[in-house]
């Protein structure tokens, strides 16, 4: 196969014997006619997408002890499997093409060949968390979804969805497991970072134009990256913080009275035309609703989602909710949270009950099956989801054309105009909380001039030097420019070392540090802030300090020296201690008393 393949996957039956493909018959004929072709496994097949890995130069991958994933050829041939989620770093674009364009091959030789849809976790920013986002690798690189909150610009945000739109769909991926709307209502949660924010208002507006990127505005269809917005209905209130990935984060909590308001950004998210929904682990302590997770939920996904905002979209629970499973060498449970006493069987019985279309990060067609086969599960229920699922594939233009064309996506996928926006991106960003002048200086640390001396920890001396002298002690130094982590509890060396949680507070030997730095030289912090630190210490031993959610070491400097606007504005409160963390209402925001630095606090150089 060359990297332009064209084949059409059906060209061996005919169109005649696949009526379906006639692209002139509306896209819901389309779908009945293939649905009416389609055995009980078949239908099966299209209700579970799970990650999947490729070759590591793009040929068909065998199966991953890591994660415990099959090779591509089972889940394909084997299971029948047509939805997946990409996971890992590739080296090129081109390789994710090939790789794309083999598996579609692959689909193409089974009895009906359904192409293919990927997925995929965010793959454009600074992060690297399996279970959240990815390295950009090849892709252009932009801050994580809180830096573009931190910009405050509609415009830049969308434009942000629709060059990932064309990096994407390059590549073959038509899914976006994302936008995340969730809102950061408790500091010590993990899963900001891949937020909008505190403010529900912002988190639609940005989220609504992250949307129209990715779908290609109003004109949704070939060209287009379908998202699943996520998690209805809101995932940030969780108690004392913790994430329910695992079972002591598994309750979400409303002692504020709040639920209401998390399901604002989503409504933007629907009057955007979004055509996928993401519900999340936790489970509702204290509301209206089943205290069992959302996923499982009925009251939640047909009474709230289906029912009161009439979403006809595609709702993929999030991952493992049915089987135990085994990651990095770990146990890992199924997030049945509510319903750890049903057994699989009963738990996809819930699922479906509850009204989702699709099991994510699950891979076990056959208790589909045994399902409808034992009557508890209607096939006319089946077919009500696998319209659904069939219809995105239709209309997305898979049927048509699933190929892409590898040589092209090398060229595409983070050229130098794509890699600038995302270099712009950066800096816009960065938000300078404090600025105060060194003892004896006549004016603010920043910015400092070109052609200093620098003291440099956490850039590459190399990055550096473009922008002053490095030097290798604060002593001989004019300045110095420290980059730091924001602060997290350690927990494991396993997937859950991946989720920063538990205490902001950083440790006394940074703080230290930090004052015996400043006490030499005019000393900047920079904090990569993917939770809102305890930065009281930090900004009262240093002369400035500043919030990053993703910026190379290039870009900080460009907007310490002046040579890019600061523009930056927080996307959150900054608390002025843990116990107003510990005081404060997780569903509510901006309730921790007296914060350090207000939302969309941000200081001009």
């Amino acid at each position: 196969m060359t990297d332009t393949t064209t084949t059409d996957p059906t060209a061996a039956s005919g169109a005649a014997e696949r009526p379906w493909l006639d692209s002139s018959l509306p896209v819901e004929e389309r779908v009945e006619l293939l649905l009416g072709e389609m055995t009980l496994d078949e239908k099966a097949g299209l209700f579970f997408q799970t990650m999947i890995t490729m070759g590591p130069d793009g040929e068909l991958a065998d199966a991953d002890p890591v994660f415990g994933l099959p090779s591509n050829r089972e889940y394909v041939l084997e299971r029948g499997m047509n939805h997946f989620n990409l996971l890992g770093v590739a080296p090129t674009a081109g390789a994710i093409a090939r790789w794309h364009n083999a598996l579609q091959e692959l689909a193409a030789s089974t009895r009906l060949g359904i192409p293919v849809t990927i997925s995929t976790d965010p793959r454009h920013s600074f992060t690297d968390n399996p279970g959240a986002a990815m390295l950009s690798g090849p892709f252009s690189q932009w801050p994580d979804t809180l830096g573009l909150a931190a910009t405050r610009d509609a415009e830049l945000v969308e434009r942000s969805g629709d060059i990932a739109r064309q990096e994407y769909t390059a590549v073959g991926i038509r899914v976006a497991l994302h936008p995340q709307v969730d809102l950061a209502t408790e500091p010590r949660w993990s899963r900001q970072l891949q937020t909008f924010g505190e403010d529900a208002e912002v988190s639609g507006e940005l989220g609504a134009a992250y949307i129209r990127g990715f779908q290609n505005g109003a004109a949704f269809g070939p060209g287009a990256v379908s998202t699943m917005v996520k998690h209805f209905p809101g995932g940030g209130p969780q108690q004392d913080g913790e994430d329910p990935h695992f079972e002591y984060g598994r309750e979400q909590v409303y002692p504020g009275g709040k639920f209401e308001l998390h399901l604002k950004p989503f409504e933007d998210a629907f009057a955007a035309g979004v055509r996928q929904v993401m519900p999340y682990y936790g489970m509702p302590i204290g509301t209206e609703y089943e205290e069992v997770g959302f996923g499982f939920n009925k009251s939640v996904l047909t009474g709230l989602l289906r029912e009161r905002y009439g979403f006809d979209g595609v709702v993929c629970t999030d991952w493992g909710l049915v089987t135990d499973a085994e990651i990095m060498g770990q146990p890992f449970p199924a997030r049945a949270w509510g319903v750890e006493h049903l057994s699989r069987e009963e738990r996809m019985v819930k699922i479906i009950d509850a009204g989702a279309d699709q099991f994510g990060g699950e891979a076990c067609p056959e208790l589909l099956v045994a399902l409808v086969e034992d009557g508890r599960i209607t096939e006319d229920r089946l077919d009500a989801s696998a319209r659904r699922l069939l219809r995105e594939k239709f209309v997305l233009g898979l049927f048509e054309d699933p190929y892409v064309d590898a040589e092209a996506a090398d060229r595409i996928v983070g050229s130098a105009e794509f890699r600038a926006a995302g270099d712009a991106a950066q800096r816009a960003a960065l938000t300078i909380l404090a600025n105060r002048a060194p003892r004896q200086a006549q004016g603010p640390v920043l910015p400092f001039a070109a052609g200093a001396k620098v003291y440099v920890e956490g850039i590459d001396a190399e990055t550096a030097a473009a922008y002053g002298t490095v030097v290798a002690t604060p002593a001989e130094a004019d300045v110095a420019v420290l980059r730091l982590q924001a602060p997290y509890e350690h927990r494991g060396n396993g997937f859950e070392a991946f989720f920063h949680a538990g205490s902001l507070d950083f440790p006394e030997d940074v703080v230290a540090h930090v004052a015996e730095v400043a006490a030499a030289v005019p000393t900047v912090v920079d904090v990569f802030l993917d939770r809102p630190a305890i930065l009281g210490p930090i900004v009262e031993a240093a002369h400035a300090v500043v919030g990053n959610w993703g910026a190379s070491s290039a870009a900080l400097l460009d907007v310490l020296t002046g040579a890019a606007e600061a523009k930056g504005r927080l996307p959150f409160d900054i608390p002025r201690s843990m116990a107003a963390v510990e005081a404060s209402r997780p569903d509510v925001p901006f309730d921790t008393e007296d914060p350090l630095f207000r939302f969309g606090h941000g200081l001009s150089l």
